[in-house]
């Protein structure tokens, strides 16, 4: 007996009925997946879950933005020109290597040089400043000191070592003898001398001692004070005391 080729079954036309009337299925249908839609492998419908999945998505943002946070040159940190593909051996190969020019270390050493004897010259100005300072700090205090000792009844030797300094500081070292000889005759170098005869008063004998006020109003018991006009009258009239005592010699007076 021959059997007929029979071709793929049909749905049955039910089906047909309610595709018809609207209320068909496809989910009920056990042949709708065999012959309405394309066969889907299940690679496929994982990697389309993938590539949809929040978690995908959120984290290529993130790869995206650092590549480009990466890339942004905020202006720190940017390697030497030439040296942005090298590694850090190959920096410091090339660092070992480097080699200055002659003539900029010549002009580097010049420079410190000029630097160091810069600075050795300012120091020994400020310490010879220090020094000029405290020398006329001790100056000044020696000074007042001796006025203060000379306008409080000083000895004729105190007298006497005082005006030998102002001597010489005029230039007459070599006429001490000739002033110190002719001062004992006029006053024996006491400060309140007088002579009640003339009314010459003073170291010096002034005539009349109110003259002497024109090297300072203590002129009547500070022997610095007649001493220094004294000296002045002696250079004035004279020249030196070694003029003045010999013209002292020949009239007893001067």
């Amino acid at each position: 007996m021959q059997h007929r080729h029979q071709s793929p079954r049909r749905p049955p036309q039910a089906y047909d009925l309610d595709e018809l009337t609207g209320s068909y299925d496809s989910r009920e249908d056990p042949y709708a997946h065999d012959f309405d839609e394309p066969k889907r492998s299940r690679s496929l419908r994982l990697v389309r879950q993938a590539a949809t999945s929040t978690v995908v998505v959120m984290t290529v943002i993130v790869v995206l933005v650092l590549v480009v946070v990466a890339n942004v040159n905020f202006g720190k940190g940017k390697p030497p020109p030439g040296t942005s593909d090298m590694s850090t051996n190959e920096l410091m190969q090339n660092l070992s290597g480097y080699q200055m020019d002659p003539v900029v270390a010549g002009a580097e050493a010049n420079a410190k040089r000029r630097a160091y004897e810069k600075q050795v010259a300012a120091e020994k100005k400020a310490k010879k400043k220090a020094a000029a300072k405290a020398k006329a700090l001790r100056e000044k205090r020696a000074w007042e000191a001796l006025k203060r000792r000379m306008s409080n009844d000083p000895s004729a030797r105190e007298n006497q070592a005082y005006a030998k300094r102002m001597n010489a500081l005029k230039g007459w070292g070599g006429c001490w003898d000739s002033l110190l000889t002719m001062w004992n005759h006029e006053s024996g170098w006491n400060e309140h001398a007088s002579n009640p005869g003339s009314g010459a008063y003073g170291i010096p004998q002034a005539l009349p001692g109110s003259k002497m006020s024109s090297a300072g109003a203590d002129w009547h018991n500070n022997a610095m004070t007649q001493i220094s006009w004294g000296l002045g009258y002696v250079g004035a009239r004279y020249g030196d005391p070694c003029k003045a005592w010999s013209f002292w010699q020949a009239h007893h007076w001067y």
